[in-house]
Order: structure tokens, then C-alpha cells, then sequence
């Protein structure tokens, strides 16, 4: 193996407004709160890697996050970029968890390698562009009235696939569909998320209350930890169930299909902690007849360009959320993703992950040098 010395690893805080709160069942939020990763090698080759940290999810914040940061960067100077999976190790061996600031260097790493290899990212993972990328567009919970005209709005705008967040009680719920469905109407198919708001009677009271609404299926249905009555929710109804905070590795993944949990996973790398992990969620995927979404928190285009070359990367990957940068009122970015109508996502075939930052904008943030 060729070897590219890390010389430097630059952290930065990335914190960017949003055009209005977005809210879920797990609370409100006012801005994108970012880390950035810049890792320098010796040999010249630079590589990107974003996070944002979700407190109520994840257990990270851009504090602890650029804290922790620091600690990762120290392990890995003067490591191989290219040795990933002993970087990996090497994060793991300094602290557990913090998956959300792993998949940040996480990501960078793989900028490098698939730099170094002349190959955009999804070519790296061995993916083709062999489908069409369509994100969806989120709709935030708040009272009905405000939640149907979001979505009339997104229809108006040509997406072709809604997501709408609920989670709170059956009547409030059911109200709130009932609002987007008359406003609306029937042809496109909606994508509920609960986001862990309901608990077991409540999921199942709410999910056969909205099976005549024409729902692909809910996310996250109930409690994270009580992950074991996913089951009982998946049988009793006929909308399809998908795994997201229950799901962010894959030993998580292995257990939910041996329980026969869930219809889809969702891979966040915020979540997996990287994409060295998220490749071993598809393999059980595969191996289970499990089809996957790929989704994020609250990153730039920057990462969500990274999500979408990771989207190719298997063909059980058949759902994307990829509509968190429309929500952000700052784009620093350069390169990366482009959104095209009606939802419809094109990226560039070209080394690496295709895009950086814009470096006025760099001399703004907090920023450590490690």
C-alpha cells in the first residue's frame, strides 16, 4: 500500500442559519451546527469531511464535537490516509462512540482515497451511477394549517416525494395528514416520521388510522431502545416500517433483521460513524432482503454530496434524503451536488468527493489547527 502522510488536520465550526426553525417530535432547530474537517497530506492531497451533530440522536454538539476532534486529530497525524481501516481503529482505540465528529474524518479519509485513485467517490465504492437520485422534501411538525401549506408548496415546486414529521398524539397526527391530504390530494405517495414520538399502542393506533392516506412508510415509529416491539408495530399494519435512530450500526442492523423489525434501513453517517461502517449496514441489508434509505441531519451540501456518491454504492439503496441544504440560508460550498427540478440530484465525476469550501469564508469561523 502507498502511504500519504497526515501532516495536519484542520477542525472548524460551521454554524449556518436556517431559512426558518425546522422542528420534530424531538424539538426544535434554529441553525445548522456544524464541524468541518480539512486533513492535509504531506504528498499534497487534501480531503473534506462534515458532521452535524444532533444532541437528542447522536449525544454530540459542535462543543464536544470540536473537543473530541482535537483528540482524533492527534492520533491520526503522520498515520497513512489511505490505511482507512486503521485510522478507523485508531479513533476508536482513543474514545468510544462519538460516531457523529468519526464520520466527519471518517469522510475526509475517503476524499483522500478516492482522490488518490483518480475515481469519483461512488466509483471508489465500486457503485455505478446506475439510478436516478430524487430526494424528498421535509415537511417540519407544527399545527396542521401550516404543515398543508408547507406541503402545497413543495408539490408546487415539482418534488416528486413528501416526507411529513409527526410523533405526537393519534388525533393530532391523523389531523395533520388529513389537513395535507385535502390540500393536496391523493397521487403523491407521503413518507411519515415520528422520530421515536409514539409508543407501542400509540404507533399502532396511529399507523392503521393513516393507512387510507396513501403513507410509503414511517420512520422510527417508537422508542429507540424498545426496538424489540418493532415487530409487533411492523405486523400490525400494513405501511411499511423503516429503522433510522434504532439503526446506526451494523450490529444494530443485524439485530433488527434477525427480528424481522423493520422494511428499510436508514443510513445516516452521523450516526454508523462513517462510511467504513455504513458499507457493512448494506452488506446485512443485502443479506436480509432489506432495502435502504440514505438520509443526514443537518449537513451542507458539502456532506450531502458525500451521501450522494454513497447512494450509488448499492442497489438496495432506494430511497433519498437528501433536502437538508435547501433548508440552509448559507452555502459556502464549492462544487458538490446540484439540485435539478423536481428533485432530481446530479454530481460530477470527478476525484474524490468533488467538493470544498470556499476559503473566504473559512477565515470566519472558530477554527483549531491540530
Amino acid at each position: 500500500m502507498q502511504y500519504l502522510h497526515i501532516k495536519q488536520v484542520s477542525i472548524y465550526k460551521m454554524q449556518l442559519p436556517l431559512y426558518e426553525p425546522f422542528i420534530i417530535s424531538l424539538g426544535p432547530q434554529n441553525n445548522a451546527d456544524n464541524i468541518l474537517i480539512v486533513i492535509h497530506t504531506k504528498e499534497g492531497i487534501t480531503g473534506y469531511g462534515e458532521c452535524s451533530p444532533y444532541m437528542s440522536i447522536n449525544g454530540e454538539t459542535i462543543d464536544t464535537c470540536c473537543i473530541v476532534a482535537q483528540y482524533l486529530a492527534k492520533a491520526l497525524l503522520q498515520m497513512n490516509a489511505l490505511a482507512i481501516e486503521e485510522c478507523i481503529a485508531a479513533m476508536n482505540k482513543v474514545i468510544y462512540g462519538n460516531n457523529s465528529i468519526k464520520s466527519a474524518f471518517d469522510m475526509a479519509l475517503y476524499d483522500i482515497a478516492a482522490q488518490h485513485s483518480d475515481m469519483p467517490l461512488y466509483r471508489f465504492l465500486g457503485g455505478n451511477k446506475n439510478k436516478e437520485i430524487v430526494t424528498d422534501m421535509t415537511v417540519g411538525l407544527n399545527d396542521p394549517d401550516k404543515m398543508a401549506a408547507d406541503t402545497a408548496k413543495f408539490k408546487a415546486a415539482g418534488f416528486q416525494f413528501i416526507k411529513v414529521k409527526l410523533g405526537q398524539t393519534t388525533a393530532n397526527d391523523v389531523a395533520r395528514i388529513k389537513a395535507i391530504r385535502k390540500k393536496i390530494g391523493d397521487a403523491i405517495p407521503l413518507r411519515i416520521d415520528a422520530n421515536q414520538g409514539w409508543n407501542t399502542p400509540t404507533a399502532i393506533n396511529t399507523l392503521q388510522a393513516l393507512e387510507q392516506f396513501n403513507i410509503e412508510h414511517c420512520e422510527e415509529p417508537i422508542a429507540r431502545w424498545n426496538y424489540t416491539e418493532l415487530p409487533a408495530v411492523r405486523n400490525a399494519t400494513t405501511i411499511k416500517i423503516m429503522a433510522d435512530e434504532s439503526c446506526c450500526d451494523s450490529h444494530d442492523a443485524a439485530r433488527l433483521a434477525q427480528l424481522k423489525a423493520c422494511d428499510y434501513f436508514n443510513i445516516k453517517m452521523g450516526k454508523s460513524g462513517g462510511i467504513f461502517e455504513a458499507l457493512k449496514i448494506i452488506s446485512v441489508a443485502e443479506n436480509a432482503g432489506i432495502k435502504l434509505q440514505i438520509g443526514g441531519f443537518m449537513e451542507s451540501r458539502l456532506a450531502t454530496t458525500a451521501f450522494v456518491h454513497f447512494a450509488y454504492a448499492s442497489d438496495a439503496i432506494v430511497h433519498f434524503d437528501f433536502d437538508t441544504p435547501l433548508m440552509i440560508a448559507e452555502d459556502p460550498v464549492i462544487g458538490g451536488m446540484k439540485y435539478l427540478t423536481n428533485g432530481v440530484i446530479e454530481i460530477d465525476d470527478i476525484p474524490g468527493i468533488g467538493a470544498g469550501i470556499d476559503k473566504a469564508y473559512l477565515k470566519k469561523p472558530e477554527a483549531v489547527i491540530s
